[in-house]
């Protein structure tokens, strides 16, 4: 896990080291361990590591192979990299480390385009071929490693973070307009390649980039499962399902284990995180560190879990740690979290998670987390409505949809409203192409690879590594999700959602996490805002820059500032909180 970027000039013109030098000073949070800038030719990479496999100065990058005339900077872990290597030394290759970088390189030499398929794990990658001159971008199935890219006077700079790019100068700061559209519609949500920032895009998922000399360059999704029956899978029972599935989850679990430091887990309490805690124990994990946060009560709403987490720590005996924060302890945490996103998110557990890590960062460098269950067993409210539906874009948006493009128009001024619902022709064109064979196939295929990458996945990497910590998602394994897709929908929405996963989770995890109402990383100060929390906001909103900007009309701003919590999205989000974020966000990035 590390954070990686560089310039790569078309023009003739050589790279700068100080701007390479500035984004790499950007990225230390996510690899405070080593760091290396390499310039070759028109090429200068920029690496920040964080030790977790080959502790040694071996697998140091930028990484580069002379004799395969090969450069890389690689973010993330590809869990199979002894498997391939054992391919690749058939194959006749050598090696001087003993990590999954330099497998990486091998492999693109050996295999080329096909090397990503082989690869099981997460990543972001940039390799630089001195003979050629081209340039191979990469990232993996479900976006976990973040890719972000910004044509800047004439060259091309990539970065693991957006601020890095933007701190190291010449980008276009200005507002997307389309993406601003999408950011108050989907709950924060900006589907690649756009970014809230005209300047700067993001390498779709499951997408390999090559550039060549010249500058031009051409796109490949390597990875889009079909959601949809195979042949014989009608005949396949219940059972023999949950049989598939548990031994895929073995596998997923026991796959992110692969380090050469301990690996610790993130306890919600919740059936998810759970079942990970479970399975490791099943498989003989000692010694297992848990952790748990948890928020005072707001508005009457309960601001932890602790019960659930601690009947699963004490079930299987790991070395559990809680951490409880005080609302002064969260006021003081927002200007850091906001600082550690990549894009404004508005989830009230990014807070969480980033004190979270800051914690667990104490103790170890990686853990697993749940997140991704939701999305791909059908674990969310609005899947069952779409069991019978006959306009599954209508009907997911209804649900899904934070408002209308009629209801914006009333609250965006108008130089920042977009022409039409662009919104409205993002559901439709990812809902509606080939490939899923119901209303819920559909709508799970959207929300596991289009929202799970930018909101869930995001979150979870930009507040995890802002400490460097490293998270590892078993239920992304995409082996997993492709047999996930493959199941009849009916399976997944039995039993208030995720039914499939609760028969399996039945046979690991004590059944009073299982039989609960469905819980969420409850931070109730941020949903019903009030006191010092209003304060910030409101002077946020009306503060110098923020009237400069003029995003939002004044009127629309005046009824949230009357009533915040009669303000609530139909996902339970304060849409005080939506506008607030978004200012605090472009203020923290100096735009």
């Amino acid at each position: 896990m590390c954070g990686i970027c560089g310039e790569v000039r078309f023009d003739g013109g050589s790279p700068s080291v100080t701007a390479v030098s500035i984004m790499a000073d950007v990225l230390a949070p996510r690899g405070p361990d080593a760091s290396g800038v390499v310039v070759r030719g028109n090429v200068g990479l920029g690496h920040r590591r964080l030790r977790i496999l080959d502790l040694s100065d071996k697998s140091q990058q930028p990484m580069v192979d002379s004799d395969l005339g090969l450069s890389l900077v690689f973010n993330g872990c590809i869990y199979n990299f002894r498997e391939l290597r054992l391919e690749l030394e058939e194959k006749g290759y050598r090696f001087f480390s003993s990590g999954d970088t330099e497998v990486i390189l091998k492999a693109w030499h050996a295999w080329g385009e096909e090397c990503v398929s082989r690869f099981h794990g997460m990543f972001a990658f940039v390799i630089h071929e001195r003979d050629s001159g081209r340039v191979v971008m990469a990232r993996d199935r479900f976006g976990i490693k973040p890719l972000y890219i910004a044509e800047v006077q004439g060259a091309l700079r990539f970065a693991s973070a957006l601020p890095a790019l933007v701190k190291a100068g010449g980008v276009d700061t200005s507002i997307d307009v389309a993406a601003l559209h999408n950011y108050m519609t989907f709950h924060a949500v900006v589907p690649p390649p756009r970014t809230i920032l005209n300047g700067v895009r993001k390498l779709p998922p499951a997408t390999l980039r090559v550039y060549e000399r010249d500058g031009s360059f051409e796109d490949r999704r390597y990875w889009d499962p079909p959601y949809r029956r195979q042949a014989g899978d009608a005949a396949i029972s219940r059972e023999e399902w949950q049989e598939q599935l548990l031994d895929a989850l073995r596998i997923a679990v026991k796959r992110r284990m692969v380090a050469d430091v301990p690996v610790g887990v993130l306890l919600s309490g919740g059936v998810d995180s759970s079942l990970i805690v479970g399975l490791l124990a099943e498989a003989g994990q000692r010694g297992l560190m848990s952790f748990s946060v948890g928020f005072e009560e707001a508005n009457g709403e309960k601001g932890d879990e602790f019960v659930y987490s601690d009947l699963i720590a004490g079930h299987f005996g790991t070395d559990h740690r809680k951490i409880f924060v005080p609302s002064a302890d969260l006021m003081g945490a927002l200007p850091g979290t906001i600082a550690a996103m990549s894009e404004p998110m508005v989830s009230y557990d990014n807070v969480g998670f980033y004190l979270l890590s800051k914690e667990v960062s104490k103790h170890v460098k990686v853990v697993q987390s749940g997140q991704g269950a939701d999305e791909v067993f059908g674990g969310y409210h609005w899947y069952p409505p779409l069991m019978n539906s006959n306009d599954v874009v209508a009907d997911y948006g209804k649900a899904f949809r934070d408002r209308s493009h009629a209801v914006l128009t009333t609250q965006l001024s108008d130089a920042w409203i977009a022409d039409h619902d662009v919104s409205g022709d993002l559901l439709n064109e990812h809902l509606l192409r080939e490939g899923a064979a119901t209303p819920v196939d559909q709508a799970l295929r959207l929300d596991s690879n289009v929202m799970l990458v930018d909101d869930p996945v995001k979150r979870v990497d930009n507040m995890t590594m802002a400490w460097g910590l490293e998270a590892r998602v078993p239920f992304l394994d995409h082996e997993l999700v492709e047999l996930a897709a493959r199941m009849p929908p009916e399976e997944k929405l039995r039993d208030g959602g995720k039914g499939i996963l609760k028969d399996v989770a039945r046979r690991v995890i004590p059944s009073e996490v299982i039989d609960r109402k469905k819980g969420y990383f409850p931070v109730p100060q941020l949903k019903y805002i009030a006191g010092p929390y209003l304060d910030l906001i409101r002077d946020t909103l009306r503060s110098q820059k923020a009237r400069e900007r003029g995003l939002f009309q004044d009127a629309y701003l005046d009824r949230l500032f009357q009533e915040p919590s009669d303000h609530i999205t139909p996902l339970r989000g304060s849409e005080l909180w939506q506008v607030g974020l978004l200012e605090m966000w472009l203020e923290a990035q100096g735009v």
